[in-house]
């Protein structure tokens, strides 16, 4: 069955002020969009209210037909949303195998679907989270959130400071996530990585969508990419 997130018309403000405006976007199971923008069009806001982690001012969210716009955190992630917010975000005193634990408390052999994701982290359980490299905890927040088995993943810029070898990694995780019928929202910084995997891109700029289609017109049109980044348009 087709699981879809639908936005609708969604407004959000931060710190006094707006930066999401009249929003529409549509994700499905199975699925990669890629999200483009600059720094500070509105991709991580779009994340953090699509989580529960910033108010809506305007507009709906719909999981399946069910309202889910200004739901708590908690009762998102339950319903099917797992975020990877942008900055490596784990519990840093905790060990690798206790942040699993907290990540999906109620789910037996976490740990084990965790390292069948990434081998890398079975000879790290023991070690607090705060002692590995940008790139273990990058491995780490990815696995947390899968390991709860997602409908929706929303990736916000996981390659941000880490080395190429890694970030192809993690890509090819997001890839077989999606195979097995998980929807993903992919912000990437490096754009090429990003349309190289992607089903569906949108760039956004100053709070909006600027461009909706296929991730092969933006590779065959540079150009409609430089057009929606440079948009200075209210």
């Amino acid at each position: 069955m087709t699981s879809a997130l639908s936005i609708d018309g969604l407004s959000v403000a931060r710190g006094g002020r707006t930066v999401l405006f009249d929003l529409s976007m549509r994700l499905e199971s199975g699925r990669i969009v890629a999200l483009l923008g600059p720094n500070g069009a509105g991709k991580s806001s779009l994340v953090l209210a699509l989580a529960g982690l910033l108010p809506i001012a305007s507009g709906t969210i719909h999981l399946d037909g069910g309202a889910i716009g200004g739901l708590p955190p908690d009762r998102i992630r339950r319903a099917g949303i797992a975020a990877v917010p942008e900055g490596h975000r784990v519990l840093t005193r905790l060990s690798v195998r206790d942040n699993i634990r907290v990540a999906a408390p109620k789910a037996d052999g976490g740990f084990e679907r965790a390292t069948a994701i990434f081998p890398e982290l079975s000879a790290l359980a023991e070690r607090p989270a705060d002692t590995l490299s940008g790139g273990q905890q990058q491995m780490l927040a990815l696995a947390q959130a899968l390991v709860c088995r997602p409908k929706f993943l929303l990736a916000d810029e996981m390659s941000l400071g880490l080395a190429p070898v890694i970030v192809r990694r993690l890509m090819g995780v997001v890839e077989t996530a999606a195979r097995g019928g998980v929807g993903v929202l992919l912000i990437e910084q490096f754009t090429h990585l990003a349309l190289e995997i992607a089903d569906h891109a949108y760039v956004i700029n100053r709070g909006r969508i600027r461009f909706s289609g296929e991730p092969a017109e933006l590779k065959a049109n540079p150009r409609l990419l430089e057009e929606a980044y440079l948009s200075l348009s209210a």
